[in-house]
């Protein structure tokens, strides 16, 4: 059994433009290959996107992640 023994911060993003499954994907997949990220949840009827990930994330890696999928990071919820 491994134990975690590092916390994890939870950190939710507003997302502009996502309309759909596939927008959820593409600004999952983006977000989900930036260093130190353990899970992403986007929401595209709130254009909420929640990322757990192992230490805060520099807001301008996840801009251009977002940016690289398409769509705009509107800031923080």
């Amino acid at each position: 059994m491994t134990t975690e023994a590092k916390s994890q911060v939870t950190t939710v993003y507003r997302v502009t433009g996502m309309t759909c499954g596939h927008c959820e994907g593409a600004v999952t997949g983006e977000i989900s290959g930036i260093e130190g990220v353990i899970s992403v949840q986007a929401a595209a009827a709130t254009g909420e996107v929640t990322v757990v990930s192992q230490a805060p994330l520099d807001e301008a890696t996840v801009r251009a992640a977002i940016d690289e999928a398409g769509y705009e990071l509107a800031g923080q919820s």
